[in-house]
Parts: C-alpha cells; sequence; structure tokens
C-alpha cells in the first residue's frame, strides 16, 4: 500500500494515518470491448481486477502530494471532492465496487467522528482522557475497559 501511495501522489507512510483496511478485496471485470489480448497468443493480458482499499487520513501537509514521482504518472491532477462524488464519477464498470467500499468506509468515519465527539466532550468538562488500554466501541458510542 506504503509503495502504491508514492507512486501514485508521492506520500510516505509518515504523511497519512490509516484509519481502515477494506475487509473483503473487491473485483470487477473489464467490459470486452476494453480487454486488451496478446499478440502472439491471444490471449487476455487483464480481464479485470481484485483491490484492498484503505482509509487513510493525511496528517502531513497538502504541499507534500506530488503526482510526478514516476516517469509516467498515473494521475495528472487532484482536488478534495465530497465523499460521495466518486461513486457518482467512476466508470460504470467500476461503480459497484466503490458503492461497496463508500458504504464500508462511511460507517468507520461516523465511528471516528463519534469518537472525536466524545472525547471533545470529555475535554470540555475537564474529564481525563482514556487510559492506553481502554478501546472506543463505536457502535455504542462508549468506551470500555480493554484486557490487559
Amino acid at each position: 500500500m506504503y509503495r502504491e501511495l508514492y507512486e501514485e501522489v508521492g506520500l510516505s507512510k509518515k504523511d497519512v494515518r490509516l484509519l481502515w483496511a477494506s475487509k473483503y478485496w473487491l473485483k470487477y471485470k473489464l467490459p470486452k470491448r476494453l480487454i486488451r489480448h496478446d499478440a502472439p497468443s491471444g490471449q487476455p493480458v487483464c480481464i479485470g481486477q481484485k483491490q484492498r482499499w484503505f482509509l487513510l487520513q493525511l496528517t502531513g501537509k497538502e504541499s507534500e502530494i506530488n503526482l510526478g514521482t514516476t516517469k509516467t504518472p498515473e494521475f495528472d491532477g487532484w482536488r478534495w471532492v465530497s465523499f460521495w462524488y466518486p461513486v457518482r464519477q467512476v466508470v460504470s464498470f467500476k461503480r459497484d465496487v466503490y458503492r461497496k467500499v463508500m458504504k464500508e468506509f462511511a460507517q468507520v468515519l461516523m465511528n471516528e467522528s463519534k469518537r472525536a465527539e466524545l472525547e471533545r466532550g470529555r475535554e470540555e468538562r475537564g474529564e481525563k482522557r482514556p487510559f492506553r488500554n481502554e478501546k472506543y466501541d463505536g457502535q455504542k458510542a462508549r468506551f470500555h475497559k480493554g484486557k490487559k
């Protein structure tokens, strides 16, 4: 993941925080018209992709983003967009994969938001932050003691 991150957007592990990895491998098949074939054998070169997705939080500076780290960059521009925008804009044969992973990531982000809200409330009330072995349970929106 970090190799791809560097090659595609010029960021390293120190520039991001891993929030989540998709629970399942996600697959899509290319439409027949887009499948390339090897010249001598006639065999398909690629019929689709199997992917694992990662939700990352940018902790570094936006100015560190660099799309030109390779001789043949994969992207020519970037911008911040609303959460669901990619689902509406991606090519149709990838849309189901995007929808599935974005639903999964939306749940993670809601839990992150609840956790941050709880921590802000604790700080405003002058309460101590949770101990290291306390874990946040996003489903129940409360903290509980972890096993030692």
